[in-house]
């Protein structure tokens, strides 16, 4: 099946970060520091929130609860109703390089990429790397680094069953790693030693992702500057590519949607767009059987 994508909002400036409501789909426009929300009961796109310090990917939890990676405040951030609660900003005292993307596996835990691009002037640490939040009482977060062979980590993933953490490592410059990389989760949350699924050098590499119901990867890659164009990828667990969908703009990341979850949303060259597949989504939240009511401030 011919995947055929449609824009339904924008052009903004910059979009990222889809996340799907369980009516409405969510996506930020970064350098407005604002997040929209498009209604497909309606196709109008709205403002749903501002003030976000440049907020990239957002996700939602088990429990419907909206966290966002600020990459110009420097943290993870949980939007509860008008209030921002800063969930994490520091690692051993040093302020978050920018922090990208993040995903939330079955047990709670929440796993963010903290790369940089652009100026690096402003640093205070000397890695680029993932870390996990594990959930602590009273509503506190314990912090731990995942990632020490990491230099540009951009969208990742956990499997279903916990058991593999996938991470893009995309990094623009000659002889620069751009792979599909899986690593093993380890009974104590670690990762042991990852394995390239998928090497995208020397053309531009993944920038976010989401999985199916059967844990295939649907991945955003690609661009009009050289290799085989802008590209929804689908990959087997195991990286072998099963399908790739050519889409008119550089894609940043994606999303399912809709009542059967089959509908991909897809942030692009400054858009919102929409294709309806023939594969079904996985997503922590809304899960099967949730009330789908929607976000609302």
């Amino acid at each position: 099946m011919s995947w055929q994508f449609e824009r339904v909002a924008g052009p903004f400036a910059f979009t990222e970060g889809p996340a799907w409501d369980g009516a409405g789909v969510l996506f930020t426009d970064i350098p407005n520091s604002r997040i929209m929300r498009y209604d497909p009961s309606t196709g109008e796109t709205a403002e749903a929130r501002t003030g976000t310090q440049q907020a990239n990917g957002l996700m939602f939890d088990q429990s419907g609860r909206l966290f966002a990676c600020e990459g110009g405040g420097r943290r993870i951030a949980l939007y509860d109703g008008e209030r921002t609660v800063s969930i994490v900003d520091r690692y051993e005292g040093k302020r978050f390089n920018s922090p990208n993307d993040l995903a939330f596996d079955s047990a709670g835990r929440l796993w963010f990429t903290d790369p940089r691009y652009g100026a690096e002037d402003d640093l205070e640490l000397t890695h680029q790397s993932v870390y996990r939040c594990d959930p602590a009482d009273g509503g506190a977060w314990s912090l731990t680094r995942a990632s020490f062979d990491t230099t540009k980590p951009n969208g990742l993933l956990v499997s279903p069953d916990c058991k593999t953490l996938y991470v893009a490592q995309s990094e623009y410059g000659e002889g620069r790693p751009r792979e599909l990389r899986a690593y093993p989760i380890l009974e104590d949350g670690s990762v042991g030693e990852y394995e390239t699924l998928h090497n995208f050098y020397p053309h531009r590499g993944i920038d976010g992702m989401c999985l199916d119901s059967e844990g295939r990867i649907v991945a955003t890659a690609g661009w009009e500057e050289s290799g085989p164009g802008p590209m929804i990828y689908v990959f087997e667990p195991s990286g072998r590519v099963l399908e790739t969908h050519p889409i008119e703009a550089k894609p940043t990341n994606c999303t399912w949607g809709g009542d059967d979850l089959q509908t991909l949303y897809v942030t692009a060259g400054g858009c919102l767009y929409r294709a309806e597949t023939d594969l079904r989504g996985f997503l922590i939240y809304p899960s099967d059987g949730a009330v789908q009511q929607g976000y609302l401030l």
